[in-house]
């Protein structure tokens, strides 16, 4: 049996990028192994409209390697969509287009799809990894499983009246009365197209309810999104563990608010339907804690604390739609592994700087995670644009070499104190 130099588990966009720039290393031997039969990315809210919130030069390879016959360029060119992208004039595909690209890339790289993984194994010298029906050897692994919807216990138990907002094109959201509990993208983006329905049709009655004191824009201004360069990550990694949560907890305006033009369009229809009549109401209300539901005659009964008056009330809709997040995804398929893994009191991977978990020195190979490291690593990590970076700094450590220079100057501010360096 081959013995492969990486398994990565899960083809999401990380470890389809690492995939992409080990096919040009001679020496390095990348599989990819995807329980799902093809590739789907977020499809639950891929609106015609919905933009990638980064540049097209997040992509797999280009901000490691810009001539790479994987990046979003080539890909334009093999659909002789170059000139229209050129004309077009902005930066940020869509999620359409990125999911298209991300599929095209796969094609032409080593992913097995309709592989689930079971079992994940420390044998002699290598992990022996397995599912129903297949088994591979690797040197080392790297972990991609991505997320999970997360839907709070306050809103368990309502059944069919509960979506996630994940799976919101997926589900026939079609009530009287519907109610978007969270906020962040995914919640302004399906309040929004439910206030396009709204409009066009004149229901369904939409709520938004978010325990944010506002509807915050996102924090995309320049000198802000130096904290998802490399430099930041070398400097928050350099930080204590403690300090690190402590940054993390203030650092929610860049990945968990709303980017202004999702707030400007939503205004918008809000203006609009000012000179119509007969539309059924809409609610904005920030600053709501929802702290248990139930279905009760009937409807959904949420109840609710304001936040700013601690006033308790009642709300009352047809169904929900949780916006309310996503948790790193399990990985049964590690529990023979899990006696070597070391893990920090709060259960947490401890991570090092080139993104490998700590694990007993019996264990000749390393473990890497991909997203998974928003506590070693800080803001960045769930950020595409960092994907590139973090893949060759992967590559570079299963190596022994420099596989791909790693950018050295990426930020014109400086994050360590006076006199202090951050190898």
């Amino acid at each position: 049996m081959t013995v492969h130099d990486v398994v990565a588990v899960g083809c999401g966009p990380f470890n389809l990028g690492l995939a992409a720039l080990a096919s040009t290393a001679a020496d390095l031997d990348v599989v990819v192994l995807e329980a799902r039969p093809e590739l789907r990315w977020h499809s639950g809210m891929m609106f015609p409209d919905a933009l990638l919130q980064v540049s097209f030069l997040a992509d797999l390879v280009t901000l490691v390697d810009p001539a790479h016959p994987l990046s979003f360029l080539c890909y334009l060119r093999d659909a002789d969509r170059l000139y229209p992208f050129y004309v077009r004039e902005r930066f940020h595909p869509t999620r359409r287009e990125y999911e298209d690209y991300l599929r095209w890339a796969a094609a032409r790289l080593p992913v097995r799809f309709s592989c689930p993984v079971t079992s994940v194994e420390w044998v002699g010298d290598r992990f022996a990894v397995s599912g129903a029906g297949f088994s591979v050897e690797a040197r080392h692994l790297v972990l991609g499983v991505g997320t999970e919807p997360h839907v709070p216990p306050a809103l368990a138990g309502l059944g069919d009246r509960l979506a996630h907002s994940s799976d919101y094109l997926h589900r026939d959201v079609s009530a009287g009365r519907v109610t978007v509990v969270g906020s962040g993208q995914s919640g302004a983006e399906v309040a929004l197209d439910l206030l396009r329905r709204n409009l066009s049709d004149g229901r369904p009655a939409v709520s938004w309810l978010t325990r944010a004191s506002a509807f915050a824009p996102l924090d995309y201004t320049k000198l802000v999104l130096e904290m998802t360069t490399p430099e930041y990550v070398r400097h928050f990694h350099s930080l204590p563990q403690g300090k690190r949560d402590e940054l993390r907890a203030e650092h929610w305006r860049h990945y968990r608010a709303i980017s202004a033009e999702t707030l400007e369009e939503l205004h918008d229809l809000l203006y609009r339907r000012e000179w119509e009549r007969d539309l059924a109401p809409v609610e904005l209300r920030p600053g709501v804690a929802v702290v248990s539901s139930s279905v009760v005659g009937g409807e959904v009964v949420l109840e609710c604390v304001h936040r700013d008056t601690g006033r308790a009330f009642r709300h009352v809709t047809d169904v929900v739609v949780a916006a309310t997040g996503y948790r790193q995804a399990s990985t049964p398929f590690l529990a023979p592994l899990e006696r070597h893994v070391r893990r920090d009191p709060e259960g947490r991977y401890v991570v090092a700087l080139d993104h490998s978990i700590e694990l007993d020195p019996e264990v000749g190979g390393r473990v890497f995670v991909a997203n998974a490291d928003l506590h070693s690593h800080g803001v960045a990590a769930p950020d595409l644009g960092i994907g590139a970076v973090r893949n060759a700094t992967i590559l570079n450590a299963v190596a022994g070499r420099e596989v791909y220079p790693l950018p050295r100057h990426t930020a014109y501010t400086s994050f360590t104190a006076p006199g202090g360096t951050v190898d």
